[in-house]
């Protein structure tokens, strides 16, 4: 029996790597896969799912107006595991359009995301993947300042910590750091980026 898993992480805890791997391991063993991303990702390029150790692959991009059941479910040849990356930035409709697919096609969905944003909220689709998922499942980092679990993501601004401003702005490391609570709330003296 199908099932829907949603794998979150910190920034830096191997994220989009683990779904590469699977999507790998699952076409290895002859099996079809369809990865996914949003397409406000465009970090690598609009519909590429990219690792900072430097493997990729194309994906379908999901924008507001994607149908993602439909576009598995009108698949000739249907796919054993559904793989979406960056799915905090799934809206409320896709988040049920990939249960559907769990529930009415029996495939399995495996979502990769981050959980909170830097204003220490629920990102609206880990949101709805929390509320619906099957499975919820942590993917562990350390803090870039100690050695405890990063369980937050600090954003900076002109090289100096912010909480406020726009939700949702994309970058990696030259933007945000995945810290413990006590650095998200307290961040050292020094904690400048360049």
């Amino acid at each position: 029996m199908a099932q829907l898993y949603f794998r979150y992480g910190a920034m830096n805890a191997s994220k989009s790597i683990q779904l590469l791997t699977v999507a790998h391991n699952y076409e290895q063993s002859g099996k079809k896969v369809m990865v996914f991303t949003p397409a406000i990702d465009d970090r690598f390029g609009v519909g590429k799912v990219a690792s900072r150790v430097g493997i990729s692959r194309e994906a379908l991009p999901i924008s507001d107006d994607t149908d993602i059941f439909e576009l598995v479910e009108q698949e000739a040849d249907k796919p054993d595991c559904v793989l979406i990356d960056e799915g905090q930035f799934l809206s409320p409709h896709h988040v049920q359009q990939l249960t559907a697919i769990v529930d009415r096609l029996d495939i399995p969905v495996i979502v990769y995301g981050l959980l909170k944003n830097f204003k220490n909220e629920l990102f609206e689709g880990s949101s709805h993947l929390l509320c619906e998922a099957d499975k919820i499942e942590e993917i562990k980092t350390v803090c870039v300042y100690c050695n405890k679990k990063a369980t937050h993501i600090v954003k900076f601004k002109d090289g100096k910590p912010v909480y406020s401003g726009e939700t949702i702005e994309i970058g990696g490391e030259e933007t945000y750091s995945s810290v413990c609570r006590q650095h998200y709330y307290h961040p050292p003296l020094d904690a400048v980026q360049s």
